[in-house]
C-alpha cells in the first residue's frame, strides 16, 4: 500500500476532477509524516501513547501546515478508534452534545471515539468545560489542534486532562522531502534552479501545505519552461498568487471587499463578505480589529457611537466566543454599514503628523506653558493666559500654535451626521476668534 493517496477518511475521487496536490500527498501512515520525528519516531511521545492504544487526550500545538489534522486522522486509524472531526469555528455546545451522545452509543458497542477539534482555542471557556466529563470518563479521546499557546488559549481544567504535544515548524530538510514527494507525484522535476528551489522553501516559511500549493502553481507551467531562479520565482508567484492561494491572497481580498462595502454604505454587501470570511475560518478577532479601525478611519466623528459599538461587539465576542458571539460582530457590521461616513479625523491626523514632522521642535507659546516655579514665572511662563471658562461663551480665542507658526487647519468636518454640528461649532469659534484676535480659520 502506498504511503500516500486519498486519506484514510477521504472519499474516493478517482472518477472526478483531480484533487489538490496537498490532498493527494496527505500521508497514509504516521511513518510518512515529515518533520515531527520527536513525536512519531521510535521513542516519540505519540509512538509510546499508541503502544497503550492512545488512552489519554492530547493537544497538538503548532503553526499552520505542519500536519496536525493529518496526525489526528492517522492516530484514529492506528488505534482503531472512530474518527469524528469538528471545527471550533463552526460548532457550538449543541454540536458537542450530539457528538458526545453518539460517542456514548459507540462506547456501549465497544468502540472508542477519537474526537478531533480543529482550532480548539476558538471555543470559549464554557464551551471548553463541556469536554471535561467526557474526557474524564473516557467517552471520547480528545485530540485538539491549536496554533495558539495552550497556556493562554485553553482553560486549566481542560489542560490538566490532556497532554500537550508541540509540533515543530517544518525545517528545510522536511520541506525538501515534501518537494521531492511532490515531484514524484507529478512525474517530473519542478522548473527551478538550485537557488530558486531554496527560495521556494524559504517562501513557505515552514508551512508544508503552502509549499505544496506553490509547487502546484509551478507544475502548471509548460514542461519546457526555463528553470526559475530566486528573482523570477518571486515575480511569478507574486503575479499568480491571487489565482490559487486561498490562505493568504484571498484573506486580503475579502477583508478589502468588506472594508470597501462598509465605506460604500452597503450593509448587505458588507454582511456577505463578513459571512464569507467567517465561513472560511478567519479569526473573528482579526475582523473585530478591522471593524474598530473602520469606525475611526471611515466613520469617525460623523457618528461617535460607531467606535463604542464596535468595541462593545468585540467585547461581546470575547465573552461568548463562536458561534454565539458572531452575531455581535454581524451587528457591528450592519451599524458601520448604515452609519454616516467621514474620513475627516483620519485626514486630520495624517496632516497633523506631517506638520509635526515638518516643523521640528518648536516650543509652545509662553502663555500656555506651566509655571510651577518662581524662575519659570519670571521668564514669562503662563503670562497672559486666558482661562476659557472665565471668558464669554467659554472661549478665549487665544493662539495655541507655536510662536512664528501660522495657524494651521487639519480637521475639516464633513457636512453629514454628527460632523454637521461640529462644523457649525467650529465656524462659530472661528468667527469669535476673528472678532477677538483678528485671525481667521485658514
Amino acid at each position: 500500500m502506498s504511503e500516500f493517496g486519498p486519506g484514510l477518511f477521504e472519499p474516493d475521487r478517482s472518477s472526478g476532477p483531480p484533487s489538490p496536490l496537498a490532498d493527494r500527498l496527505r500521508p497514509a501512515s504516521l511513518g510518512a509524516v515529515v518533520g515531527q520525528e520527536h513525536l512519531i519516531g521510535e521513542n516519540g511521545a505519540l509512538t509510546r501513547m499508541l503502544a497503550q492504544q492512545l488512552s489519554s487526550s492530547v493537544i497538538l500545538w503548532g503553526p499552520p501546515g505542519v500536519g496536525k489534522t493529518t496526525i489526528a486522522r492517522l492516530l484514529a486509524a492506528a488505534s482503531d478508534k472512530a474518527f469524528v472531526q469538528l471545527s471550533a469555528v463552526f460548532s457550538g455546545v449543541a454540536d458537542l452534545r450530539r457528538v458526545f451522545d453518539d460517542a456514548a452509543k459507540r462506547r456501549k458497542a465497544g468502540q472508542v471515539t477519537l474526537l478531533f477539534v480543529d482550532e480548539i482555542h476558538r471555543f470559549n471557556r464554557s464551551q471548553q468545560d463541556a469536554f471535561l466529563s467526557v474526557v474524564e470518563d473516557g467517552t471520547v479521546v480528545l485530540v485538539g489542534a491549536t496554533t495558539e499557546n495552550p497556556s493562554f488559549a485553553l482553560n486549566g481544567a481542560l489542560l490538566s486532562r490532556c497532554q500537550v504535544l508541540v509540533l515543530r515548524r517544518l525545517d528545510d530538510a522536511a520541506m525538501e522531502a515534501i518537494l521531492r514527494r511532490a515531484e514524484g507525484e507529478l512525474g517530473r522535476a519542478l522548473p527551478l534552479t538550485q537557488d530558486g528551489r531554496a527560495t521556494l522553501r524559504a517562501m513557505a516559511d515552514g508551512d508544508g501545505r503552502y509549499l505544496l500549493n506553490m509547487a502546484e502553481q509551478l507544475a502548471a507551467l509548460p514542461a519546457d519552461h526555463r528553470p526559475l531562479d530566486a528573482e523570477a520565482l518571486a515575480e511569478m508567484l507574486a503575479r499568480r498568487a491571487a489565482l490559487y492561494d486561498r490562505d493568504r491572497e484571498e484573506h486580503y481580498n475579502l477583508i478589502s471587499a468588506l472594508h470597501k462595502s462598509l465605506r460604500g454604505s452597503d450593509p448587505d454587501a458588507a454582511l456577505y463578505w463578513f459571512s464569507r470570511m467567517m465561513r472560511a475560518g478567519e479569526d473573528p478577532r482579526y475582523i473585530a480589529r478591522r471593524l474598530v479601525r473602520f469606525a475611526s478611519e471611515d466613520v469617525g466623528l460623523a457618528d461617535p457611537n460607531a467606535l463604542m459599538q464596535t468595541l462593545a461587539a468585540w467585547d461581546a465576542y470575547e465573552r461568548l466566543g463562536s458561534p454565539e458571539g458572531d452575531l455581535a460582530l454581524a451587528q457591528a457590521v450592519l451599524y458601520l454599514g448604515t452609519a454616516p461616513k467621514s474620513n475627516a479625523a483620519y485626514r486630520a491626523h495624517k496632516a497633523a503628523l506631517q506638520a509635526a514632522k515638518d516643523t521640528g521642535s518648536l516650543t509652545p507659546p509662553a502663555h500656555i506653558l506651566n509655571a510651577p516655579t518662581r524662575l519659570m514665572k519670571s521668564l514669562g511662563y503662563g503670562a497672559e493666559y486666558s482661562y476659557d471658562h472665565d471668558e464669554r461663551e467659554g472661549f478665549s480665542g487665544q493662539n495655541y500654535f507655536p510662536d512664528g507658526l501660522a495657524r494651521m487647519s487639519f480637521y475639516e468636518p464633513r457636512d453629514r451626521g454628527f460632523e454637521r454640528e461640529l462644523g457649525k461649532r467650529l465656524e462659530y469659534w472661528a468667527r469669535l476668534r476673528s472678532e477677538r484676535t483678528g485671525t481667521v480659520r485658514p
